[in-house]
């Protein structure tokens, strides 16, 4: 049941269906805007790792030694990456070493006279590979060094 004045005034009506339809043209333009824009963004970076052909290097006490480490760096689906920047630190984070990575995704880097932190009998080689389109990959703990 309309109120008496609805019945009466209708004012209150007139050119409601117009205004419906124009308010809904707006929001469908505004919805198709928002998924143009939404379609349009930049794919978020993809994830990639490092292994290494060690686990664990041994020094020997007071002796000076190189050592060479192959790093292989891969996608989430274990290709080989090529063209990633491999940067290496020495366990007492003084040194650092770095190589570019081959078409099948690995490099060979040398360290030269690693140097465990003042005090401790191991440390650990930390590792940073970066990529254009990729995350950076960091591992603070990526080969244990230790001295015998």
């Amino acid at each position: 049941m309309l109120p008496d004045n609805l019945r009466e005034n209708e004012a209150g009506t007139v050119g409601l269906p117009i205004r419906i339809v124009v308010l809904s043209i707006i929001g469908f333009i505004g919805f198709c805007a928002i998924l143009s824009a939404i379609s349009a963004a930049p794919k978020p970076p993809e994830s990639m790792y490092a292994a290494s052909n060690v686990s664990t290097l041994s020094i020997t006490s007071g002796e000076k030694g190189n050592f060479s480490l192959q790093i292989s760096v891969f996608d989430r689906e274990n290709r080989g990456m090529g063209e990633a920047n491999v940067i290496i630190w020495s366990p007492d984070r003084k040194k650092a070493y770095s190589g570019i990575t081959d078409s099948n995704g690995n490099t060979i880097i040398k360290i030269s006279n690693p140097e465990l932190p003042p005090g401790k009998t191991e440390g650990y080689v930390s590792i940073k590979v970066m990529r254009s389109g990729y995350k950076d990959f960091d591992e603070e703990y990526f080969v244990k060094v230790k001295r015998s």
